[in-house]
């Protein structure tokens, strides 16, 4: 498929790379963007030889945000309407089945924030800023912020970050688990890509299974999350993938995993 705001590749062993690609504007989420996005997120989920999608931007942003011009033109149905759009987008790629690292290599505010929140895993450079300002705007996050926001770092952290508008530092980030690790910006590719050949050696069923159970147990509370654990566990256990697994340990060599 063709982009106009993203660039989207294939290293040819299992990972894809979407990255936010209007560095004149800071990456920042026009409707077109988010279109794109959604139609990158669904070529991704469709190809069998994807496995790890890292989401990453050009130049000195991730991404910084809405694009503030459409979002003046809004009214009380249109508002909702775009909202929900990208709530739905993001929703996808947090569901899609395939771990998602975001790579975060600048600014990453209000949508931008959202949307790596949607990913599975966050790391950023050490000269990354993240916040979620809309309030500052007067109106709120509306891709999913303030629902994710409180589940990553807990509602006194999120309501904080939320009703300041205030930005953290990567450091910060990573204090309050918004991030799971910071590099310097030359080393942020080099990481992302260690991570994904890390997940990348386990078997793709049970990363689907317990991306599942996780969000799962979120949703619904500790009870009901431990009742689909099981039976996730219990359909694993009858798997090939597990035969494979099992049988590479009781043998002493990596396995060789076949996603069934």
């Amino acid at each position: 498929m063709k982009y106009s705001h993203l660039l989207v590749a294939r290293d040819g062993d299992g990972v894809a790379t979407i990255t936010m690609n209007r560095a004149d504007v800071l990456n920042a989420l026009s409707a077109t963007t988010v279109q794109e996005l959604d139609r990158a997120v669904d070529e991704m989920t469709n190809d069998h030889s994807v496995r790890v999608v890292i989401v990453t931007g050009t130049g000195k942003a991730f991404v910084s945000g809405a694009d503030i011009s459409e979002i003046a033109q809004q009214d009380a149905v249109s508002g909702a309407d775009l909202s929900r759009r990208g709530q739905r987008v993001f929703r996808k790629l947090e569901t899609m089945g395939k771990p998602s690292i975001a790579a975060i290599n600048g600014y990453a505010l209000g949508g931008g924030l959202e949307l790596a929140m949607a990913c599975h895993i966050r790391i950023a450079s050490d000269r990354a800023k993240l916040g979620v300002p809309e309030v500052g705007l007067g109106v709120i996050p509306g891709y999913g912020g303030t629902q994710r926001l409180p589940r990553i770092v807990g509602r006194g952290v999120a309501l904080d970050m939320i009703l300041t508008g205030r930005a953290l530092a990567a450091q910060d980030a990573l204090r309050v688990g918004l991030v799971s690790q910071v590099v310097a910006p030359e080393e942020l590719d080099g990481a992302a890509r260690t991570l994904a050949a890390r997940i990348l050696r386990n078997g793709p069923v049970a990363m689907r299974a317990a991306m599942e159970s996780v969000d799962y147990g979120l949703d619904n509370g500790f009870e009901a999350g431990c009742r689909i654990e099981s039976s996730l566990f219990g359909l694993l256990c009858a798997s090939d993938d597990m035969r494979e697994g099992v049988g590479a340990f009781l043998e002493k060599r990596r396995p060789h995993f076949e996603g069934k």
